[in-house]
């Protein structure tokens, strides 16, 4: 039997372990598991070697568990099944080949998984490379060139790839939440909001609205917006990481007891919280101007990557601005170079950022060095410069350049490029009697060189139409003195509208200097003057819709219930009760300034024309100058204002254009002046020689 002393002391011990068991479990949680899935795009791959790459990101804050890949593909039936295979690589290695197994299922699945070893953080790029053959080679005929019209490899849009990881918690820094912030799986699933009080006034939501703009330039997911909301308790129970932007007097009780009035005299600051378990980035202050200064640190990404602390003070001496956007300017393509390996067709892309209201001028130059191996087939062998994968030139390659090679080329203008856009460098490796020779991932290759650069002139694309989205609001990547005239209704459709137009506005965005004002209520003229307006609401709630609703190319009828007919379109009664409008006028307040009207007659038919410009994708379906979608989705965009007839270009507008031309007309008009003094001289020299000679 035992003795009582032990029994006690194993008693204790059991309840010690009861009390404080769970508390060191939680305490010691394992990080949260979830699967972010990446979906390939329908591709087609012809020819004998050919290959297609997927890129997908690995957060910093993810431990990687495993990659899962599942492809859905078809092959040509004629491929020959002892001589055709498929490589699969991650990151450049390769980690699985098979051979294609032909029979009466046309469609085949594969589902593998990549060691988690092979995974990087940041992007990782998946290829697949298919050596597909149709015909069997003979002896006479082994080393003659095929047909490669019936070598075709299809993977569908249904393949993915599944990243399987364990998500790090937040740590108790500004840096780290805002990694987890932007990050994709926070954004995908809905789990961060950038919130104001219920009560908010003016400069909470400009402040509210520069932070938006900066976190959504670095936004991977490009289809989910980051929402604009009201700030409820509620929040924390679907949320991971929220920004709550406010002036002190409307902070939640629960945030004042933890930052003091005197936290926040004269200066602002952006502080780390944890209310009900969720991290909380406050953005606060007394003064509004303070707190406006505070959402353009926010908005500024560089800055707020580097503050490794759960607090940040904002005094006005605090320098907050990103630098100014440098518009024309040379441009290196590749800091230290690229490699290109392997034989057929082998490219590379850099991608060019410009602000989405410039387009590219005359006299917009590239200039490609690069290198090659000397063991092409040099009749077959050249390379190709591609802007948005459209050709302007090649060049055959040659074995007397091979360590030295150069192509100058002028981007043409009647590619009318506006915003980003894409230089391509594509090279075309053939090799002699490749049927002949076993394929090495090292041959053959080419290198583009680090001083390979662009020259780039640019123009302003003025003209007030949906084509040359974002201009006005935006103007060399900065705010162009834009006013917001909200409904007097502040309603959930006002705010997700909100959404929809800064998230897209915030990419093209590239600092945080310009200026967004909010108004609302009646409006006096001179508060419009020399701003670019974005009226949201309907006729009964919005006095400036209501005001100019004369100079609206789709109107409202007599009440402000829904929209007429136009010379456009022909719209009923009803049915001009259940769509929304976006249209770009003129504004009605100053000359040479724009209005965008987002309205419908009710608050979610004015949501539903913000959609048209809350995203890239959605933004194609609007041209001209005004456009009407309803809840079916249907989309109809039309322009109202006349083409201006173009002046024709003078050659003095031509050689004021091009620098380069202006600077050697300076050299030739130099020159010129002083043969011109040089003969001068010599006719004063020989007439006084001639006239001492008469003498």
């Amino acid at each position: 039997m035992w003795n009582r002393s032990v029994v006690r002391v194993a008693l204790g011990v059991f309840l010690f372990l009861g009390l404080f068991l769970p508390t060191v479990q939680a305490e010691n949680e394992s990080p949260a598991a979830g699967q972010m899935q990446t979906h390939l795009s329908d591709t087609s791959l012809t020819g004998g070697i050919t290959y297609t790459q997927q890129f997908f990101r690995v957060e910093s804050y993810w431990n990687v568990t495993s990659v899962d890949i599942h492809l859905d593909y078809q092959m040509s039936q004629l491929l020959q099944n002892e001589r055709s295979s498929v490589t699969l690589y991650m990151n450049g290695t390769p980690f699985h080949s098979f051979r294609p197994q032909l029979g009466e299922k046309v469609q085949q699945q594969l589902d593998l998984t990549v060691p988690a070893s092979m995974i990087i953080k940041g992007v990782n790029t998946l290829m697949v490379q298919g050596h597909l053959e149709t015909n069997a080679p003979t002896v006479q005929n082994a080393c003659l060139p095929t047909d490669n019209r019936d070598n075709w490899l299809q993977i569908a849009k249904s393949s993915r790839i599944a990243v399987n990881y364990s998500s790090v918690p937040i740590q108790d820094s500004i840096q780290d939440f805002q990694r987890h912030f932007i990050g994709q799986d926070s954004v995908t699933n809905g789990q961060i909001a950038i919130a104001v009080a219920p009560e908010n006034t003016a400069p909470e939501l400009e402040a509210a609205t520069y932070a938006l703009s900066g976190l959504a330039k670095v936004n991977q997911v490009t289809d989910k917006p980051i929402p604009l909301t009201t700030y409820s308790s509620d929040m924390t129970k679907t949320k991971k990481a929220l920004i709550l932007v406010s002036l002190y007097e409307h902070l939640p009780a629960e945030v004042k007891a933890v930052i003091k009035e005197g936290d926040v005299a004269q200066k602002a600051v952006l502080q780390l919280l944890d209310l009900n378990g969720v991290k909380t980035l406050v953005i606060t202050s007394n003064d509004a101007t303070l707190l406006i200064k505070a959402g353009r640190l926010a908005a500024n990404q560089t800055l707020l990557t580097q503050i490794n602390a759960p607090l940040k003070e904002v005094l006005a001496s605090t320098e907050v601005d990103t630098p100014a956007v440098n518009v024309s300017r040379t441009l290196p393509l590749t800091e230290s170079g690229d490699k290109l390996v392997g034989d057929r067709h082998r490219e590379k892309a850099y991608f060019i950022s410009l602000p989405g209201n410039r387009s590219i001028a005359d006299g917009s130059k590239l200039r490609i060095n690069f290198r090659y191996a000397r063991n092409v087939d040099f009749d077959r062998s050249l390379v190709t410069i591609l802007v948005n994968d459209t050709p302007i030139g090649s060049k055959r390659l040659s074995t007397e350049l091979a360590d030295g090679d150069h192509m100058e080329l002028t981007i043409p203008k009647t590619l009318n490029i506006s915003g980003n856009f894409t230089v391509k460098a594509a090279f075309d490796l053939e090799l002699k009697n490749n049927s002949c020779l076993a394929n090495e991932d090292q041959m053959p290759w080419a290198f583009v060189e680090k001083d390979s650069l662009l020259q780039l002139n640019t123009k302003d694309r003025t003209e007030l139409l949906f084509n040359n989205y974002p201009y006005p609001f935006l103007r060399d990547g900065s705010y162009n003195q834009v006013t917001v005239v909200l409904p007097t209704t502040r309603d959930v459709y006002m705010y997700q509208s909100l959404t929809n137009v800064f998230n897209l506005l915030g990419r093209y965005a590239q600092t945080n200097t310009g200026n967004v004002q909010y108004l609302a209520g009646n409006l006096q003229p001179d508060q419009l003057k020399g701003r670019q307006i974005i009226a949201i609401g309907s006729y009964e709630d919005n006095a400036v819709i209501a005001a100019n609703n004369d100079k609206l190319y789709f109107r409202y009828g007599a009440g402000g219930q829904g929209f007429i007919s136009n010379e456009k379109l022909s719209i009923e009664s009803g049915y001009g009760k259940r769509i929304g409008s976006l249209q770009l006028i003129d504004s009605p307040y100053q000359s040479g300034f724009g209005l965008m009207a987002v309205t419908g007659s009710r608050p979610e038919y004015a949501y539903l024309a913000s959609k048209l410009i809350g995203s890239e994708g959605s933004l194609w379906q609007v041209f001209g100058d005004g456009a009407i979608t309803d809840a079916d989705g249907n989309v109809q965009a039309y322009r109202f204002k006349k083409e201006a007839a173009s002046a024709p270009s003078t050659a003095l507008d031509d050689i004021l254009a091009r620098k380069d031309v202006l600077g050697f007309m300076a050299a030739a008009g130099l020159v010129a002046l002083l043969v011109i003094l040089s003969l001068i001289l010599m006719i004063r020299k020989y007439a006084k020689k001639k006239r001492r000679d008469l003498r």
